[in-house]
Parts: structure tokens; sequence; C-alpha cells
């Protein structure tokens, strides 16, 4: 039975945080990163859903600490890790939390992702579509509904 698709339109601001139990697959630099039915998507106006995946469910050994951080106005402070397998890099491609606002605490320690700069990210099987602009961590699956933020077609929600 197919799930009627969310509107990011109807999604909060401030945004809202919920478990799911969807499976989630990520591959990085041919390696599986983090396989898991255990996840938090952060669900923002004008936003597709970005997950946010447990430690223990991670390839922790695939990642290693980045330079820089950014300021998220709900979330707070995030730090950023490149992933790596060998020789090849994925810079600053994850980021966590390790002390977010009261709201978003549930987030601290889990980790999200780009997409786009993934080998691929799948949502119950489904392949998922970056969220436009390089800024963003969206995961577009079928079960979304756009217009997003940070698409170019979209200037006024850019």
């Amino acid at each position: 039975m197919a799930l009627m698709p969310e509107r990011v339109a109807d999604y909060p601001r401030p945004p809202a945080l919920v478990a799911s139990e969807q499976l989630i697959e990520v591959r990085a630099l041919g390696e599986l990163l983090v396989q898991t039915r255990r996840s938090l998507r952060v669900l923002e106006t004008f936003h597709p859903p970005t997950y946010y995946l447990p430690p223990e469910a991670m390839r922790l050994e695939l990642l290693e600490p980045a330079a820089g951080r950014s300021f998220c106005e709900w979330k707070g402070v995030a730090s950023y890790f490149t992933a790596v397998v060998g020789d090849r890099r994925l810079m600053r491609a994850v980021w966590s939390y390790a002390n977010p606002t009261g709201a978003f605490a549930p987030l601290a320690g889990w980790y999200a992702l780009y997409p786009g700069l993934m080998d691929g990210c799948w949502v119950d099987g489904e392949p998922v579509q970056p969220q436009p602009g390089g800024f963003y961590g969206g995961w577009i699956t079928s079960a979304v509904q756009g217009p997003f933020k940070g698409d170019p077609e979209h200037p006024e929600l850019i």
C-alpha cells in the first residue's frame, strides 16, 4: 500500500524531529557506510527530510574529523567529518551535533550526510535524490513533494 506523499510546504518551522523505522542504506567510496531501521528525520518547511543516523549503525572507522563548523539556528553548532577509504576522501560529507539545543537533544552524537556526495542513499530500497544546492542535506524520495528550498526553478525559496 503506497503512502500519501508529504508536502514539504506543510512541514513546520521550527522543524519537527520524527523517529523513523524506514530502512536506510548509504554507500560511500564503494563501502556500506550505514544500514539501519533506526533514524531521526528533521522536517523543516520547504526542505525534504534530513535523516540523522545512530552512531552504532555508522561505520565510524570510515570517518575522520574535518576542520570547520557550522551553526543552525534550530540545532546549534555542527562538527564535520570526512569519509575516508584508502586514499579516497569525501571532504566534510558528514556532520553531527555533539551538544544540540534542547529541542533537538535526541540528535546528540547522531550523524547526517550529504546524499549528493555519496555513491548512493536508499530509503526502503528507493534511491534518494539529493536536495538541490550544495548546502542542504535533504533526501528526496517519492514520499515527499516540493517545491524544495535550493531548487533554482523556485528562486523564491533560495
